[in-house]
């Protein structure tokens, strides 16, 4: 039974770690880089911009904005301007061929879009890294319900990210040129350039072609979505932790990732510009700006090659060739795809963006690890209960127990799998537990009895084998461990789904957990479960009952008592490369039922009715891991 739900264990985590979501910039910064690379346009390239946005609205002028940004959009907008594009493209689509229909097609778009722009207000609106947190946990578990995508899109690569600079000597085209080799992992420069190349493409039969009014509007459109799809890809580059964070594990990845994008990360330039970026979530005005700079340069091509400045050869690229949006799937494809193109204008945008750090060696930028994979720790604890009464049938008296635990622990590490409120943690927990005796004795006060010892305790002290599972649900409790088997072998996709919603709060994510000043609260109630064996240890635990008012029965017995955790708050958690420690406070509570009862006085009498003692506990909790690499 335990290698079954070890099994069981093990596929979760690794559906869990294989959709671990770094994307970088969030929608409403995407959006406000492409809206300040328009606004910043000169007025001839924005009549131009202007003008083919017109024509690609025909048909859709219900769902795209009369002007090609709308600066004053609000909360609950009703269109979509281009500015929103670059913001849909690669975290709400994996290719322009589904972001535009998305963009045109879908109502759940809309709800997205409503959804950023709250979130704008409420970064905007945090006075402290808490409310910071939450207002992304907010957002993050309303996006989640409204895209049902959105965790796992773009799992399978590194797109959102730079790749490793190979040497200390490469330059901007060598980069580019490795960037784009056949078999290279997906990457943002190269995902880029494709799509780049794509509008370019298209924008330069736009303007050689004889075509009519509707070829030449689904033509443009398609162009358009093509270049918003690779503009998300420029403006990810200008993000600090994936100019930091793509080579080694997923931890490594992941806690550089987080670190850099709320640290900052100095930079330079190809061309030599010296500058500090931050990243998702922590964008300033000045890192917009500079995005901004190079997403312009980026669009006059596109408007230059479709005014027939720029002279592109399409004939001999099939993709070109047709008046849909490219169909390449970042989510689906590992590897980056290359093409006949002019390097020469690819490399003029490249030489405004970060270079990126050396990869894993001398010289690299120092890593961070998150609390993501396999760990072993120690877990010391001491607790307080409050107990209804004894085992037997009239003992009411309410007691209190201390108890101390000296535990190991062995499991995985998921924190943050789509933002920091996140709570993937899976563990198995064995240890000792030594109980003090109960404040209560055997028969109630009211007999006045007036005993007081341990042995005359309702319970007295005792030891116990402890034992401690905790596992995140999508739904009810243990739901993932009947579902990982079967859903694995019928529906991974819905599998991975649902590990990813339960690592994060659940399909109603009341557990998702809430960053304060003072610490971080999470309801966990089904998640973590703590099973005490009492009675196993040589002389075997007794009690004394009161059989009648003049009768009192010892009785030889086992127990098994459960503990559920319901609110937990972490107050301090430290965390290096390899390991992590913490300070945690739960309240549970639970049951411990009797079994296994003989009589050992007066011999020969009959085993009395027992029942199951209650109780509310209260748990003060220091955890140790490190992190196996």
């Amino acid at each position: 039974m335990l290698r079954t739900l070890f099994v069981k264990c093990f596929l979760l985590i690794i559906l869990v770690l294989a959709t671990n979501r770094t994307y970088a910039w969030v929608y409403p910064e995407h959006r406000q880089i492409s809206l300040l690379a328009i606004q910043n346009l000169s007025p001839e390239y924005r009549a131009r911009l202007d003008r083919i946005w017109r024509e690609a609205r025909l048909g859709y002028t219900t769902r795209l904005t009369e002007s090609v940004i709308d600066p004053t959009q609000g909360l609950k907008p009703l269109q979509l301007d281009y500015a929103s594009w670059s913001a849909i493209a690669g975290d709400h689509s994996s290719s322009p061929q589904e972001m535009l229909h998305n963009v045109l097609q879908t109502e759940w778009i809309l709800k997205v879009a409503n959804i950023a722009a709250q979130l704008d207000i409420d970064i905007k609106n945090s006075k402290n890294k808490s409310q910071h947190i939450n207002s992304i946990r907010n957002s993050d578990i309303r996006l989640q319900r409204a895209d049902f995508e959105y965790a796992t899109r773009a799992g399978t690569s590194n797109v959102h990210f730079l790749l490793a600079r190979p040497e200390v000597n490469t330059n901007a085209r060598a980069y580019l040129t490795s960037c784009l080799s056949n078999k290279t992992e997906l990457n943002a420069v190269g995902a880029y350039a494709w799509f780049h190349s794509s509008a370019m493409l298209k924008a330069a039969r736009y303007a050689k072609e004889n075509l009519n009014a509707e070829e030449k509007s689904a033509l443009i459109l398609a162009a358009l979505a093509d270049e918003a799809f690779a503009l998300h890809f420029l403006e990810d580059i200008y993000a600090a932790g994936h100019v930091a964070g793509i080579w080694g594990s997923a931890s490594e990845r992941k806690g550089t990732h987080d670190y850099y994008n709320e640290k900052g990360l100095e930079v330079v330039t190809w061309d030599g510009k010296r500058m500090v970026l931050s990243g998702d979530a922590y964008m300033r005005d000045q890192d917009a700006a500079t995005a901004a700079e190079t997403v312009r340069i980026s669009l006059e091509q596109v408007l230059n090659t479709a005014d027939g400045q720029i002279i592109v050869n399409y004939e001999d690229d099939k993709n070109a060739l047709v008046n849909t949006p490219d169909s390449f799937n970042v989510g689906k494809n590992k590897l980056t795809l290359s093409r006949k193109f002019d390097y020469k204008l690819l490399v003029n945008i490249l030489e405004k963006t970060p270079v990126p750090g050396l990869a894993t060696g001398l010289g690299e930028i120092p890593r961070f690890r998150s609390e993501l994979g396999l760990f072993f720790g120690i877990s010391p604890s001491l607790s307080g209960s409050s107990i209804m009464g004894g085992f037997g049938k009239t003992q009411t008296d309410i007691g209190a127990v201390g108890s101390l635990e000296a535990n190991l622990r062995i499991g995985m590490g998921l924190d943050g799998v789509i933002n920091q409120a996140g709570d993937g943690l899976v563990f198995l927990q064995f240890g000792w537990r030594q109980d003090g005796a109960s404040t209560n004795e055997f028969v109630n006060s009211s007999n006045g009895a007036g005993y007081s010892s341990s042995i005359t305790s309702a319970i007295p002290g005792r030891a116990a084998l402890n034992l401690r599972l905790r596992l995140p649900f999508w739904l009810i409790p243990g739901d993932m461990l009947i579902a990982a088997p079967v859903l694995l072998l019928v529906s991974p996709n819905t599998l991975t789904k649902m590990a990813v919603s339960a690592s994060n709060g659940g399909a109603i994510p009341w557990q998702s957990g809430i960053a304060t000043s003072i610490g971080r609260f999470q309801f966990v109630l089904g998640r973590e479960v703590g099973v005490s064996f009492y009675g196993l240890n040589t002389p075997k635990d007794v009690i004394l009952i009161p059989a009648s008012s003049s009768k009192t029965v010892a009785l030889e017995y086992r127990s098994t008592k459960f503990d559920f955790p319901v609110i937990e708050y972490r107050t301090l958690r430290r965390f290096s490369q390899d390991q992590s420690s913490s300070l945690m406070i739960q309240l549970s509570t639970g049951f411990d039922i009797p079994h296994k009862v003989q009589v050992l006085y007066p011999v020969g009498d009959p085993v009395p009715e027992l029942k199951p003692v209650w109780h509310i506990s209260t748990r003060i909790i220091f955890n140790w891991r490190h992190y196996i690499h």
